[in-house]
């Protein structure tokens, strides 16, 4: 099996912190909640949002207004353009969008979110989901890029797609079944993937590299 090794960055001097204890000892991730509700038309609107606490470091701030961005511009492509054509009078129980994350991966100053989305449109057959991925590497005050972790002088997304598509072609989820542009080596294609001990995982939304049915996908690469 072809093996896809992350290769260390050098790391800038850190911004001094008033204390001496290292800022990944001196934060905490905690969650904002929202929720919104309304009736002309009927909709719901519930979300989780990350937030670190306990420093004022502006790596700190960085991530926290980064996603909340995230979350908040991902709530207002539903209000304007799934929510804003819905009838008065609902067809069904209304539409809705629920936004969650979860840690895939923390080790010291690392972190690696998945945000997952779902929604639905009154009316419609089926809900939808999709996810978006967020790494963030805390002492340097940045999210993390896919390019940064892998060897900048190798052709990494073709290997990681090379590796993809043949385990993606093992699986009975209809991938040959015009599917496989899915997976083909785009920036695009790869654009949601978490560090994990195991290796680099690869998220596949909804009818990116199978049918809705099949539901979304996922690939380590080992490391």
């Amino acid at each position: 099996m072809q093996h896809v090794d992350p290769v260390p960055t050098a790391s800038p001097s850190p911004v001094p912190e008033e204390t001496s204890v290292p800022l990944s000892q001196l934060v905490t991730l905690s969650s904002i909640s929202f929720k919104e509700e309304g009736q002309f038309p009927a909709y719901s609107i519930t979300a989780q949002t990350p937030k670190f606490s306990g420093s004022k470091d502006e790596r700190v701030q960085t991530f926290n207004q980064a996603v909340s961005e995230l979350v908040q511009a991902e709530i207002d492509y539903f209000r304007k353009n799934l929510l804003a054509q819905m009838p008065s009078v609902p067809v069904s129980a209304g539409s809705f969008f629920q936004a969650q994350y979860s840690v895939i991966f923390q080790n010291g100053n690392l972190w690696s979110l998945k945000f997952d989305f779902s929604g639905y449109a009154d009316g419609a057959a089926h809900p939808y989901h999709y996810s978006l991925t967020y790494s963030y590497d805390l002492e340097r005050g940045k999210k993390l890029s896919l390019g940064e972790l892998l060897r900048k002088d190798s052709e990494y997304l073709e290997v990681i797609s090379r590796i993809c598509i043949a385990e993606l072609s093992r699986r009975d989820i209809g991938f040959y079944g015009g599917f496989q542009q899915g997976a083909e080596p785009t920036a695009d294609n790869y654009r949601n993937w978490n560090m994990t001990p195991e290796g680099l995982v690869f998220t596949f939304d909804e009818y990116q590299v199978a049918p809705y049915a099949a539901g979304p996908q996922t690939v380590v690469t080992v490391r």
